[in-house]
């Protein structure tokens, strides 16, 4: 009875002690989160969250998946400042737990330049890192800095032949950059705690997540800048202008990277397109079961309510300015057609509209209509028809007025009805070229390694933009910076090894419930090394 009684108290104590530690690390891991964020620079686009421990590293061992998302040279700069510097057994027990920020800042140097910021466990007397600078064989060369009244230090890594800046922001915390401009930037930066850079997860929520990703959608625009030629690709570009911030979690699979959370849109700043959305419920996705097997990139749109979805269009571009012409243009046709066009398309609008590009740079839109039948007439009678089935709009800009900035490629494109569904193309080989995939199913999904990304995505949504890295290729090329293209094709991690990417928007309590997802490429030996 009494070796009984012990060993009860013996699990007793040590439930007692389990949830203690618990609750004691619940709480620290995420308290502070918000006190970090805000030292970070608010014209950072993307920060990604982590613990500082040997469990999380230890998930992906053997694992290239966060690898190749966070880019080759990226993720040998982070390993090393994690296992010279952190590592250090003199700095481990102060770094060793924590939450670390890695955010994506624009710079001038025309490269995507890193910041962590991170808090020590306790405060921290620089002269630890004295003390580590006087240490041999440390794998760093260590010496004092001092950017304006912020004080650190100079680390040279002996392995990258780099630099590492890092310096003491505030207390007990630090942030650390490659990038001297960088790192300069952040020491003379002054928060403002009126603004809201980002949204900040519940403390629980924070503590229970293996990884968060937080995004300002305004903040992309620069990044995408230094990335692409052209700062005004299409590529994501509804996103980039939305006013906008979002809180994602990771969730854990072995061959694909997967973030869910939800999207803010802060209502004080001025709506865009995708605002109109954030008025419907989500709506089955249907429309991406006909994309050809050549698409490069995908947005595909969605209203539960088509007629409700065309008014508050209608309304969003009043805003924009845009009343006088739209209603100089809807009049014009309703006199040389008798037809008012605004209202009897809306009538026959069904939920789905996307927009497509091939690898071949073809632009093709798809539109679901009610009745393919009942549409005929009225595109017949406000076009220039070619044969019994295509035609050429004789108004400009019609698709954009109608179905929004999404179509704004579309300026007097030509037009064919197939089954229930309006497909519109800039040339008649683009529209002849979608008709042969149509009737002879050439669709992406035919493939397996579409059908297994299909599978991890959510059924409904109202915005969804997928893109297919191997069919984007020729675009990126031509697209990217010469650099980045170099750094993507050529790098063994990065992006290139990936099959898709698919961003969602599903409309809940006129904010976005938001998924990510990152599929890895299956093995495949069949595949030309020369293609590019």
């Amino acid at each position: 009875m009494k070796r009984l009684i012990v060993i009860t108290l013996i699990l007793v104590a040590a439930t007692a002690y389990i949830t203690v530690k618990y609750f004691k690390n619940l709480n620290t891991s995420g308290m502070h989160a918000g006190n970090v964020m805000r030292t970070i620079p608010d014209n950072a686009a993307i920060v990604f969250e982590f613990t500082n421990e040997k469990s999380f590293y230890d998930i992906y061992t053997g694992n290239t998946l966060l690898s190749n998302f966070i880019g080759e040279e990226k993720i040998n700069d982070l390993d090393t400042v994690r296992n010279v510097l952190f590592g250090n057994a003199a700095l481990n027990p102060l770094f060793n737990g924590r939450n670390v920020f890695v955010s994506v800042q624009p710079s001038q140097n025309n490269q995507l330049d890193l910041l962590l910021t991170v808090s020590a466990g306790k405060d921290i007397d620089l002269t630890e890192f004295d003390k580590l600078a006087k240490q041999q064989k440390t794998g760093m060369l260590i010496t004092p800095l001092k950017i304006g009244d912020k004080h650190g230090y100079n680390i040279f890594f002996n392995s990258l032949k780099k630099r590492f800046y890092i310096i003491n922001i505030d207390a007990n915390i630090f942030a650390g950059s490659f990038s001297k401009e960088l790192i300069t930037q952040n020491a003379n930066y002054k928060a403002d705690r009126e603004k809201q850079a980002f949204m900040l997860l519940p403390e629980q929520q924070n503590s229970n997540s293996l990884a968060n990703l937080y995004i300002n959608y305004q903040h992309l625009d620069p990044l995408f800048a230094q990335l692409f030629k052209n700062s005004n690709t299409d590529i994501f570009k509804p996103f980039r202008l939305l006013p906008a911030l979002a809180a994602l979690n990771l969730n854990f699979k072995n061959d694909a990277v997967m973030f869910s959370g939800y999207t803010n849109i802060q209502t004080h700043k001025a709506g865009t397109y995708l605002n109109v959305f954030a008025n419907q419920q989500p709506v089955t996705n249907q429309l991406k079961e006909l994309y050809p097997s050549t698409t490069a990139y995908a947005l595909n749109l969605s209203a539960s309510d088509p007629v409700k979805f065309s008014a508050d269009l209608s309304d969003f571009q009043n805003k924009a300015g845009l009343q006088a012409e739209k209603d100089a243009l809807f009049a014009k046709i309703k006199t040389e057609t008798g037809i008012n066009l605004k209202q009897e398309f809306a009538q026959l609008l069904g939920s789905e509209f996307a927009v497509i590009t091939t690898r071949y740079q073809e632009k093709i839109a798809i539109i679901t209509v009610k009745n393919g039948s009942k549409l005929q007439p009225f595109m017949t009678n406000i076009s220039r028809m070619i044969t019994d089935d295509v035609g050429q709009f004789n108004y400009a800009k019609l698709p954009y007025f109608l179905l929004g900035d999404a179509f704004n490629a579309f300026r007097k494109p030509y037009f064919r009805i197939i089954d229930n569904y309006l497909i519109l193309a800039n040339s008649t080989k683009e529209l002849d070229s979608y008709n042969d995939t149509y009737f002879n199913r050439k669709f992406l999904n035919k493939t397996e390694q579409y059908v297994k990304f299909d599978n991890l995505l959510a059924e409904r949504s109202n915005v969804a933009f997928f893109i297919h890295f191997k069919n984007a290729q020729p675009i990126l090329r031509y697209g990217l910076k010469d650099e980045f293209y170099f750094a993507y094709k050529n790098n063994s991690l990065s992006w290139k090894n990936f099959y898709a990417a698919s961003y969602q928007f599903a409309a809940t309590d006129k904010n976005f419930y938001t998924n990510f997802c990152l599929l890895q490429n299956m093995p495949d030996t069949t595949v030309n090394k020369n293609i590019d």
